[in-house]
């Protein structure tokens, strides 16, 4: 069974930094996809970034140059380093998993995740 809990969010003013972590269990890395997501109040969630074989990753336009999404095997552990942050990065950010045909790459990186962290609040003030 695979079990995310996210940590690391927080207050920080815009420019500022921070890095999220997801602690994990029960994924086979580099076969899962792996990402993060976020939801602000009154917004769907959306992708934030993902993560899969051989450390291919994908990025939300919003967040490219700014982001950087990381697996640590070795920890059970993935990362978003958050940099120059803006006051619309403020959101719930949700740590996610899913299991593919095959392994993580290309259109996998997309379209519906199922298993889900219970997020961590990140607010950016201006």
């Amino acid at each position: 069974q695979v079990q995310l809990v996210e940590s690391g969010g927080g207050s920080v003013e815009a420019g500022g930094s921070l890095r999220l972590s997801c602690a994990s269990s029960g994924v086979i890395y580099s076969r899962d996809c792996m990402g993060w997501f976020r939801q602000a109040p009154g917004k769907e969630r959306e992708r934030v970034a993902t993560i899969g074989l051989l450390g291919s990753t994908t990025y939300a336009d919003s967040v490219k140059g700014r982001f950087t999404i990381s697996l640590d095997n070795a920890k059970n552990t993935l990362y978003l380093q958050m940099n120059s942050l803006k006051p619309e990065d403020t959101a719930t950010y949700y740590c996610a998993a899913k299991r593919v045909p095959g392994y993580c790459s290309g259109g996998y990186h997309y379209g519906p995740y199922n298993y889900w962290g219970q997020g961590t609040q990140v607010t950016v003030s201006s």
